[in-house]
């Protein structure tokens, strides 16, 4: 999946606050996290429901969000990039960005996150 497409259809819907980190070396299962924020319930749901029909319009196949029955956030995995849509209050207690950045060399030792 182009990550370039993808940030273009984010910014088309209006998300805010985008931030993209690049997992290659850090995970086995994503190349890339972005992660956005949305300003209501309805604006978090619009912006999956914008990614969603623009993958499937441009012939990437059907992506459904997962998570949101309160609103307050929507993932949405896309094989080598998982997009998570969050209320800026929510997005500030997962943390994702600080969590993600954190350098471990297993090969070292250990780091203890707390």
């Amino acid at each position: 999946m182009p990550l370039d497409f993808i940030l273009t259809i984010l910014d088309k819907a209006k998300s805010e606050n985008l931030v993209t980190l690049p997992l290659e070396g850090k995970s086995n299962f994503v190349d890339y996290m972005v992660i956005v924020n949305g300003t209501s319930d309805r604006h978090i749901a619009s912006i999956a429901q914008t990614l969603s029909e623009e993958l499937r319009q441009n012939g990437y196949g059907s992506f459904h969000p997962e998570g949101g029955e309160n609103g307050n956030w929507m993932l949405m995995d896309l094989g080598n990039v998982i997009v998570h849509i969050f209320k800026p209050e929510v997005r500030e207690l997962y943390a994702l960005e600080k969590m993600w950045s954190v350098r471990c060399d297993v090969a070292d030792k250990p780091v203890l996150i707390s």
